[in-house]
């Protein structure tokens, strides 16, 4: 693996050649630089990706295999198996074994606002609670489900029928723009090397990502000598250790005797240094705040010192906990397979389902070519700028405004456009017999109605990816605007002006409400579909009007207790209401992104799965309204 950060030569070109920016624009364009360098990821994983699968249908047998049922059926299921057992083996947690309570992520802990006091040793460890079976069947449930599904995929994707017509399909529909999206942050990632201070620092820390993913917990035991006798003073023993100072997150105490461990010797004056007791019995955490000083003075670390109080020698069991000096540079990785994932998925639908994919194409085409799609775009972009500057007289919490404006701005953009055009492609083609014309070819009305929700899926995504890339980047800038008007809030109470961690941490709480909203638009766009096989345009947007403020006002009235003890029968309404139509509240998180509150990634794997579910219980509902239409 290249060591980026031993590359001098490098180094000192980008130092040469960067440009002398202000600290403020530094500072943003380094948050927005990491997320440009997943859109250069992205397209180097979907390249080196497809070539492999080229590659693979080249083989003799596999690039047929997707066109005869029985080995098709005997290839999934192998690499079904392969697939779990795989997981299985990556992820240990799915075979048992406990869970740390309260413990967090090297990358969350890195992020999170803390008190910028000095770093402090804790009593105890963070307790580890047991995985009870039912938890453990839903993991092994997910597991398999997942694991069949890359199987099809994988079969689907490595056949000749996908791939060969993979150039037609980047120039068609919605992978043309986001590829020329992809194309713009790539070219910014490549000139972010000239502006970004030290740009090496961070694509090593990129290049670590994986090694410390694998082995970014290592615990030793360490036997520390007693004294000669009782009346003697401790020994000083070195304690071998091997991590990097801007990659140590956490360091574990445990054992048999009463031990007092130091990150520099005993006899050598700091005020950086750390002294933790270790009683016996108990687990000693040190833990590396954000604000705090760090405690290693040399780029890489090769000893703790530690002293044993006890009677007799201590078995020592020290567990080092690093992750990637950077932890922002995650987000490279998950916007890359983002990327990828979108491509795969494109391919993968234009391969197994090609006339409904004819019908999602024509579709997202015509929707995009609307006069209504340009001018909802141009004004959701002017508006996501303008929020930056307008003063919302909120004693310096302006960017709080700014992301809860920008995501609800973004969610009815996309809401309205999606009703719109699904009142359009279903409703007025049934009215105006287009849909006769096209189910006199040989396309069922299965994939007549899935086609359409694909195809307004498909270009409130292209809106939904424009819309966030521009808050994200107006969110970015907003804590150097503020800090230039004076109304900036630091997390620091050392710190005066924003980092360019702040302007990161700002921006990457967005992407969780990003995801949501557009959760939120599948499902409405679902309804609409639904509602547009039986009803004209302005019934079905009264009716998802509606159904929108029903799902967001539902929630308070069930779990209101004055509701519940003044008027019962609101109550059952509410109940009768939130069974039948969706809780789109659970999609609505803007107060927690705006107040710093990280999203987990399980709540929006649950948000998916509610999502995925709701849309094809409206999707059933759809065919069924659907299927004895009379369209002549």
């Amino acid at each position: 693996m290249f060591d980026f950060s031993s590359s001098i030569l490098l180094a000192d070109i980008f130092d040469r050649m960067r440009l002398q920016l202000s600290e403020g624009l530094t500072n943003w364009l380094t948050a927005v630089w990491i997320l440009a360098l997943g859109g250069l990821a992205g397209l180097v994983l979907t390249a080196g990706l497809w070539g492999i699968a080229r590659l693979i249908s080249l083989l003799p047998g596999i690039g047929t295999l997707y066109d005869h049922p029985q080995a098709k059926r005997i290839a999934i299921g192998v690499l079904t198996a392969a697939f779990f057992v795989g997981l299985l083996l990556w992820l240990p947690q799915l075979r048992g074994g406990a869970v740390e309570h309260g413990a967090q992520p090297a990358a969350a802990a890195a992020n999170e606002q803390a008190d910028p006091a000095a770093d402090q040793p804790l009593d105890a460890a963070p307790k580890a609670r047991p995985i009870s079976l039912l938890d453990r069947l839903w993991a092994l449930g997910g597991t398999l489900v997942a694991s069949w599904l890359a199987a099809i995929a994988a079969v689907t994707v490595v056949s000749r029928r996908a791939l060969v017509e993979t150039g037609i399909a980047i120039r068609e529909g919605v992978l043309w723009p986001l590829l020329w999206i992809c194309v713009v942050m790539s070219v910014f990632s490549v000139l972010g090397l000239f502006i970004v201070r030290e740009p090496l620092d961070y694509l090593d820390s990129l290049a670590r990502l994986p090694l410390l993913a694998r082995e970014g917990m290592v615990t030793q035991t360490v036997v520390i000598p007693a004294p000669p006798n009782e009346f003697d003073d401790p020994i000083e023993t070195a304690v071998p250790v091997s991590f990097r100072r801007t990659e140590i997150r956490e360091i574990r105490l445990a054992s048999d005797q009463r031990l007092k461990v130091r990150t520099e010797p005993f006899a050598q004056a700091s005020l950086i240094a750390v002294l933790l007791d270790v009683p016996v019995g108990t687990t000693a955490v040190w833990k590396r705040t954000e604000y705090g000083a760090n405690p290693f003075r040399m780029e890489h670390v090769t000893n703790l010192y530690a002293k044993n109080e006890g009677a007799k020698p201590a078995n020592l069991q020290l567990t080092i906990v690093r992750s990637i000096a950077f932890p922002q540079m995650v987000m490279v990785p998950i916007t890359a397979v983002s990327i990828a994932g979108v491509f795969f998925v494109y391919l993968l639908l234009r391969a197994a389902f090609p006339k409904l994919s004819a019908v999602a194409l024509s579709t997202a085409k015509s929707e995009i070519a609307q006069p209504l799609y340009a001018i909802l775009l141009a004004v959701g972009l002017f508006l996501l700028v303008i929020f930056v500057f307008v003063p919302y007289f909120t004693l310096a919490s302006d960017i709080k405004m700014l992301k809860d404006s920008g995501l609800s701005l973004i969610l009815v953009l996309c809401i309205f456009q999606a009703v719109w055009a699904a009142s359009t492609s279903v409703s007025e083609e049934v009215e105006g017999k287009t849909a006769l014309t096209v189910l006199s070819k040989p396309v069922s009305r299965r994939d007549f109605i899935l086609g359409k929700f694909l195809g307004i899926a498909w270009s409130v995504g292209l809106m939904c990816v424009a819309f966030g890339l521009v808050l994200l980047v107006a969110v970015a800038f907003k804590p150097i605007y503020d800090a230039r008007e004076g109304t900036y809030s630091a997390p620091d109470r050392m710190q005066t002006d924003p980092s360019w961690q702040n302007c990161f941490f700002e921006m990457a709480q967005l992407v969780p409400g990003l995801v949501l909203a557009y959760f939120e638009t599948l499902i409405m766009a679902a309804l609409s579909v639904a509602i547009s096989t039986r009803l004209p345009m302005l019934a079905n947007v009264i009716i998802c009007f509606a159904i929108y403020v029903l799902g967001h006002l539902t929630p308070l009235l069930v779990q209101s207790q004055v509701v519940a003890d003044q008027f019962p029968p609101v109550i059952f309404f509410g109940q009768l209401i939130a069974t039948i139509f969706p809780v789109l509240d659970h999609l609505n998180i803007q107060a927690g992104i705006a107040t710093g509150t990280s999203v987990p990634v399980v709540y929006l794997g649950w948000a998916l799965v509610y999502c995925a579910l709701y849309s094809t219980i409206a999707m059933l509902l759809a065919l069924t309204l659907f299927e004895d239409r009379d369209l002549a």
